[in-house]
């Protein structure tokens, strides 16, 4: 089980009956964007063993410097999972009621359909969230209108990044796949950080504006940033 966007702070899939967790330690974990990293966690001591041999042999595993930025991040990895969350459910709501989004993706909404499967399993529901837009412009505007928040592809940061998954991180998926999974060109993903609630809401309310004819700009100058 991939359990890189809860973390092991807000799922614990072994104790669920997992054999093996795998987590990118570039994202939660590590928390800051400076560090490429992973990891994979067993509960079969066997199987333990084998994989560190692997790594012994091989050098498939991280560096002292990759080490200590991981466990750095570590240290803060419940304060910064609280404040994730925090914000990502008060945005979540916020987008909800704004007359140019049409639907919001988030595991913390109280009224999912699986909130009791998800109150089950997990003792969070992290800081990503996804949502719809009412036209593949207003999209467009507001990867380059805003302006706290990056234009993004990485998650799990402190930082608050926005992503565009149809160009993005599902470029490449067929369009017919695409579309059955849901991924269209309205759809925008957000890894919400650890920023003032009210900073964010106020960058993309402007963002918002700006896609409605009230700010300047050219969404076809659209350039992602660079981070994790």
């Amino acid at each position: 089980m991939d359990n890189t966007f809860l973390s092991p702070y807000f799922q614990q899939p072994l104790a669920l009956g997992a054999d093996i967790v795998i987590h990118s330690g570039t994202k939660y974990l590590g928390g800051h964007n400076d560090v490429l990293a992973g990891f994979t966690v067993v509960k079969d001591r066997e199987l333990s063993e084998k994989l560190k041999l692997i790594y012994k042999t091989t050098g498939a595993c991280l560096s002292p410097m990759d080490s200590f930025l991981t466990l750095r991040g570590i240290k803060t990895l419940a304060l910064r999972m609280e404040r994730h969350q925090e914000n990502a459910l008060e945005l979540a709501l916020w987008l909800r009621n704004h007359s140019r989004v049409s639907e919001v993706y988030y595991i913390g909404l109280p009224d999912r359909p699986d909130k009791t499967v998800i109150d089950s399993q997990c003792s969070g529901y992290g800081g990503m969230l996804s949502f719809r837009v009412d036209s593949p412009a207003t999209a467009e505007r507001l990867l380059k209108e805003v302006k706290l928040i990056r234009f993004a592809e990485s998650l799990g940061g402190v930082e608050s990044l926005l992503t565009y998954p149809y160009r993005q991180t599902h470029a490449e998926v067929p369009e017919e796949l695409r579309r059955r999974l849901g991924v269209d060109d309205t759809l925008l993903r957000l890894s919400v950080g650890i920023e003032n609630i009210r900073d964010l809401t106020e960058d993309l309310e402007q963002a918002f504006q700006a896609a409605a004819g009230q700010g300047k700009g050219n969404a076809d100058e659209m350039v992602p940033c660079a981070a994790g």
